[in-house]
């Protein structure tokens, strides 16, 4: 059973001072998550998380989190200004893009971000743009079929991201003759996975490419970056994964891939979205209206516009009917946006208790890639984002959108 993070009484007080719909984020809860996954992985001597900027990109939240010590991980020039913004630079970021232009490479290196390559063609290009930093990264992409025993998890063959493994052996050389003196590792195999698995088979695959590039090369390895991907419970039947399994699994390689062959202090890199901040976040929405044709909906003031996931991917989001938790789910409904797109739907054929106009749904696990990925189709409006704090109140974190934002960039045009 998911249970909400917020109360009815809590929302109504909220929603008294901000109207719905708005995502609502949990202080604590983010807090609490941070602290176990460092201490999770504190064997390893220098462990940092970089986050995931692109799943959440709200200026409260990643403030909240350097403060735990958390760098970000940036993947646009946007991204970038916001975190100098906030006053983090130097290596606190890493700089993961890809078609990156000479503007980003150039805003990066004054930064002092660790970029992180995603072609082996950028070498020159970086080097004639911004010039060659002393501590780089590259991105690994080892092609095939991504395969867990005998789970399929994905065909890196077909991604568009990083380097073969040939590549990496000849963009090493070609940057060690550029005067580089660190490098670091970084692939991404697979999304949202739900069990302690993925990151260990992962890890075994990064460091055995920096073993081999060791010795072939005789560069020096500093860091090991196994990025994002470890998944979330959206589905009420699941389970959170197991943080400690998962970094044991990820330390029992580094001791044999690494440690038994005197390659003894690579630091472990992680870019945590969706872990870190999807159960911390919700989209708070209001029932406005109700249809019955051939199936009964009932229609909410948010729409795909606030929360893109379930039309864009069928993502299924729980919700809870807050002051109805314990109540009997009696009547099956499509809970509907007001969107001029059939695939506007947080939910089909969903149990739930029966709604009554004006009830308050609490749509789960919103707090990554979900207001990140708003938009303004149909002229809707970005919502607003709270942070409900550790003592119980709340913040206005952002402000939603009006329509002289929407029409803020033609302007001149009415004159």
């Amino acid at each position: 059973m998911k249970k909400p993070f917020l109360t009815q009484e809590k929302a109504n007080e909220i929603i008294s001072k901000i109207p719905t719909p708005f995502h609502v984020y949990h202080e604590k809860g983010i807090k609490d998550n941070a602290k176990e996954l460092l201490n999770a992985f504190s064997w390893n001597k220098g462990f940092k998380e970089f986050f995931a900027v692109k799943a959440t990109p709200s200026p409260a939240v990643l403030r909240l989190l350097a403060s735990l010590g958390c760098g970000l991980d940036c993947s646009s020039y946007t991204e970038l200004l916001m975190a100098e913004k906030l006053g983090i630079t130097g290596e606190n970021i890493m700089f993961s893009s890809n078609g990156t232009s000479a503007e980003e490479y150039k805003f990066a290196v004054k930064l002092g971000a660790v970029i992180n390559l995603d072609d082996i063609s950028h070498i020159p290009f970086l080097k004639e743009h911004a010039g060659i930093p002393k501590k780089i990264s590259l991105r690994f992409n080892p092609g095939g079929e991504f395969k867990i025993g005998t789970v399929f998890m994905g065909s890196p063959h077909e991604a568009k991201y990083g380097l073969t493994r040939p590549q990496l052996t000849e963009a090493v050389k070609a940057l060690m003759a550029e005067g580089v003196e660190e490098f670091g590792i970084h692939s991404f195999l697979a999304s949202n996975t739900v069990g302690e698995e993925y990151y260990p088979e992962l890890a075994s695959i990064i460091f055995t490419a920096i073993k081999e590039l060791t010795a072939e090369t005789g560069a020096k390895f500093t860091f090991a970056n196994l990025s994002g991907g470890i998944g979330v419970p959206y589905r009420p039947e699941q389970n959170k994964v197991d943080i400690y399994k998962i970094s044991g699994g990820v330390k029992k390689h580094y001791n044999d891939i690494l440690v038994k062959n005197n390659i003894c202090e690579v630091k472990i890199f992680t870019e945590l979205g969706r872990y870190m901040l999807a159960p911390y976040g919700a989209l708070i929405t209001k029932v406005v209206h109700f249809k019955n044709i051939h199936r009964e909906y009932a229609n909410v003031d948010a729409c795909a516009s606030n929360l893109m996931r379930p039309a864009m991917y069928g993502a299924y989001h729980h919700i809870t009917v807050l002051g109805k938790e314990n109540s009997k789910s009696s009547k099956v409904y499509d809970i509907v946006g007001s969107l001029c797109e059939n695939n506007d739907k947080f939910a089909v054929q969903r149990e739930l208790p029966k709604l009554d106009r004006g009830d308050i749904l609490f749509i789960h696990d919103t707090g990554a890639h979900g207001f990140a990925m708003g938009y303004n189709y149909n002229g809707k409006l970005r919502s607003a984002e709270v942070m409900l704090n550790e003592n119980g109140s709340f913040k206005l974190i952002r402000r939603a959108e009006t329509p002289n934002d929407y029409f803020a960039t033609l302007e001149g045009f009415w004159n």
